[in-house]
């Protein structure tokens, strides 16, 4: 099984910056490791190294699926899965700004989001 490269500190302070303004406090963001298809048709699942929070009762995901490639999604339910419409990025924070603002104009627009 192919293991692609953790985040590197830089990518992890930018993130942790980009959360923390969005939700105006600090946000615990937590190193993961995940198990995916780089492709739709292979048949051999990838480790990836992830980046995860919660926020605004939402749980999101940056995953980095190679050097300079990302992909993200949030979710309220593991079953309800949402992404941005990119499939992947080239730019951490673009990739990173676009899941909040997609996850934020989801939530405007009566999204899941449910009270504490």
């Amino acid at each position: 099984m192919t293991k692609i490269l953790d985040f590197s500190d830089t990518e992890l302070a930018l993130v942790q910056e980009l959360v923390d303004r969005r939700f105006g406090e600090s946000t615990e963001i937590q190193q993961v490791t995940t198990e995916i298809r780089l492709y739709p048709e292979d048949r051999e699942l990838v480790d990836c190294a992830g980046l995860y929070w919660e926020g605004r009762h939402a749980s999101f995901i940056v995953l980095k699926t190679g050097e300079g490639r990302f992909r993200s999604l949030f979710f309220y339910r593991a079953r309800t899965q949402y992404t941005t419409g990119v499939p992947e990025y080239n730019d951490l924070k673009t990739c990173v700004n676009h899941l909040l603002q997609v996850q934020a104009d989801h939530e405007s627009m009566g999204g899941e989001a449910v009270s504490a």
